[in-house]
């Protein structure tokens, strides 16, 4: 199983966007944080309220099919970290 998190703003609020792939199914949750959570109040609740969160009914979805070069998933880090971070305002 994976699970992926991404974390933005939207107006006015913080959100977390949980995603999970088990195989070829497919399901997400949207939770709202409010306030701009640390590193440590994300993890403290995903370690809290992770087994408990209301995950979509899966889905039948194909799989995107990563590369296994070690190189290509290097530089697909690479462009995901210097993607540019929707902030706040201030």
């Amino acid at each position: 199983m994976q699970s992926k998190l991404t974390v933005y703003f939207e107006e006015p609020f913080w959100v977390g966007i949980f995603e999970r792939s088990d195989g070829k199914k497919y399901s997400v949750c949207k939770i709202t944080f409010g306030a701009e959570p640390t590193d440590m109040q994300v993890e403290a609740f995903i370690l809290r309220y992770y087994n408990t969160l209301p995950f979509t009914q899966a889905i039948q979805a194909p799989l995107k099919h990563t590369a296994d070069n070690p190189k290509r998933r290097q530089r697909a880090a690479k462009k995901a970290l210097e993607t540019p971070f929707r902030g706040t305002k201030a």
